[in-house]
């Protein structure tokens, strides 16, 4: 059994911006309408994130669709678990990964996730909805409660994928690059870091990987430090699936 992720660095997908990407997620399932459950915690529940996911993955691309709304219909357990294990392919949208993740733990929809990919079900997402697999994330959090005094942080995600991930890698938020914050965090802290361009995605297969993308140029990087420096080492979009250990190897 196949079991997947795929990490979505960011793209309006109101615009068809990610629309090569969300086809290939499609496809991944292997079925022509596969019942996909849309989670929208990050965003507040918002309903304009919930139309355009119905518009495209609905109308576009021939799934069922349904949406799973902790914040704003507040389903109990029995009635979250049923739509989670329903699910062929789970995606998570973006918006504030630090309130996301504080909800899932406390409700328990992280542990029901890691069961469902265990069982096989596609996850996904973009932005937030990509931190949520890694062991980490480079979010912006903090900026929806100040936004006038804030910096990125580290934010604890699921750990179903190691390192530290950082979306939106070639754009900013209220003005702050991501790239070189992004940089500064490996810097203090070490490690691996995994960066994703908006219009980019990596597919995450087992103990593989593969870069994808919806608009030309757009790539993965690999982070790490090595003699004092930061090294960066972009990845272009690719056919094949290379080994995970690839990723995160300290190597050019």
């Amino acid at each position: 059994m196949n079991k997947y992720i795929v990490a979505i660095g960011g793209g309006e997908i109101r615009q068809l911006k990610t629309l090569a990407i969300d086809k290939e997620i499609v496809t991944l399932s292997g079925k022509k309408h596969p019942r996909l459950l849309f989670i929208p915690t990050a965003s507040s529940d918002s309903k304009n994130y919930v139309q355009a996911i119905e518009e495209i993955y609905g109308k576009k691309l021939g799934c069922n669709v349904s949406n799973l709304l902790l914040l704003s219909e507040k389903p109990n357990m029995k009635e979250i678990k049923a739509k989670i294990n329903s699910a062929d392919i789970i995606y998570v949208g973006g918006g504030n990964t630090l309130k996301m993740m504080n909800l899932w733990r406390r409700l328990g929809v992280d542990k029901m996730l890691k069961s469902a990919y265990n069982k096989g079900t596609i996850l996904c997402g973009i932005s937030a909805g990509a931190i949520c697999w890694f062991e980490y994330g480079h979010s912006d959090g903090v900026s929806f409660y100040h936004p006038d005094d804030w910096d990125y942080i580290r934010v604890k995600g699921m750990g179903l994928l190691k390192g530290l991930l950082c979306p939106h890698f070639d754009g900013e938020t209220r003005g702050i690059k991501r790239k070189k914050s992004f940089s500064l965090m490996i810097e203090k802290r070490g490690g691996s870091g995994v960066a994703i361009d908006n219009h980019a995605a990596i597919i995450f297969c087992n103990d593989t990987f593969r870069v994808i993308n919806s608009k030309k140029g757009s790539k993965a990087h690999k982070l790490f430090k090595k003699n004092g420096k930061i090294i960066s080492i972009p990845m272009e979009m690719r056919k094949g699936f290379a080994p995970l250990k690839t990723l995160y190897s300290q190597t050019t």
